[in-house]
């Protein structure tokens, strides 16, 4: 189950409070420190059909994306970076080209190296067929460093049984990477970012009921960035007396706590903190590199090999509808939460 902790406010903390800015987000949300970006879908799917894909036309509130059947991204290469997909509603059925597999959803997280290069399929399966399949996810794009960006791809899961939540008077906080306070996150992935202890790495998603306040402790260092999306319908946040809109974020510019207090909707606040890796950035498409010319040599290498070629029977890849939440990975070993 969850790691649950039931904690109180301090109430004697002597920590200067921090100041911040209001943020346009864009589509997608601008990254801080050495996160890229944030994407966020919420689409309203209608019961599936028997193969798992939309048994009506959209009314607009979702999204095939790139499925022609069943919604979602068929295979497309990744170098250079890391992707961590947190799903809370709904599923997505990976595969890729070291031959590794996966359904996961319900609060699931799949921490993706890209590393030297992987190409993936992550599909939706509308699993119900008496609907509505809800679903929502997160997708973080991390950056790596340059000295990682050769290491072999690799993915870790994270099932929602084992991420530590910390809970308290109506608010919550899902530490998926990094610390809040003393509970710290499941180990990521061995040539991540984030297993550097001097990138202060965090990621947390922060859920507020109506009302509900929560602090936020102090960042780790000087060199530390960190922002805050806020979201949800008619959300908002007062975070140390800036109201924070629904679809508005908060870039911190000093050191310091946050007191978060949300407003008559409640609220949900995707954390980012870290320390930027001071490295040029050379992006383009499904790739993070350093220069340019080593995005050329990208592209060149992945129409040369394919990053290991595709070993499944489509490039949209799902599993047969009655598949429990599993993962395999390209060395055989399996995983089920």
């Amino acid at each position: 189950m969850n790691t649950e902790m039931n904690t109180r406010n301090s109430t004697a903390s002597t920590a200067p409070a921090a100041t911040g800015r209001t943020i346009n987000l864009g589509r997608p949300w601008q990254g801080t420190g050495p996160f890229l970006f944030a994407v966020h879908h919420l689409d309203a799917y209608p019961a599936g059909t028997a193969e798992m894909a939309p048994s009506v036309a959209s009314d607009g509130s979702w999204s095939m994306y790139h499925g022609d059947t069943v919604p979602g991204f068929p295979a497309h290469p990744h170098r250079g970076f890391e992707t961590i997909t947190v799903v809370t509603q709904g599923y997505v059925d990976h595969a890729d080209s070291t031959g590794a597999s996966a359904r996961y959803g319900a609060g699931d997280v799949q921490w993706v190296t890209a590393g030297n290069g992987v190409s993936h399929a992550e599909m939706f399966p509308l699993l119900s067929t008496d609907g509505p399949n809800t679903f929502e996810l997160y997708q973080v794009w991390l950056n790596l460093p340059a000295k990682d960006k050769s290491a072999p791809a690799e993915f870790t899961m994270q099932w929602n049984e084992a991420i530590p939540v910390v809970t308290r008077d109506g608010a919550s906080v899902k530490v998926i990477a990094g610390t809040f306070e003393d509970v710290t996150a499941l180990a990521p992935p061995s040539r991540s970012w984030a297993a550097d202890s001097s990138s202060d790495l965090a990621l947390w998603l922060v859920t507020l009921a109506p009302g509900a306040q929560l602090t936020l402790p102090d960042v780790g260092t000087d060199r530390t960035e960190r922002a805050l999306y806020v979201h949800g319908h008619a959300a908002s946040v007062d975070i140390n007396g800036t109201l924070v809109a629904e679809g508005v974020g908060f870039e911190q510019t000093s050191r310091g706590e946050l007191l978060l207090q949300a407003g008559d909707a409640g609220a949900t606040v995707l954390v980012l903190a870290g320390v930027g890796l001071d490295e040029p950035v050379a992006a383009h498409g499904p790739f993070v590199m350093n220069t340019q010319a080593e995005i050329v040599e990208a592209f060149e290498d992945y129409r040369r090999t394919e990053f290991g070629g595709w070993p499944w029977p489509s490039r949209a890849m799902v599993h047969p509808r009655e598949t429990p939440r599993f993962a395999t990975h390209g060395d055989g070993r399996e995983e089920r939460p």
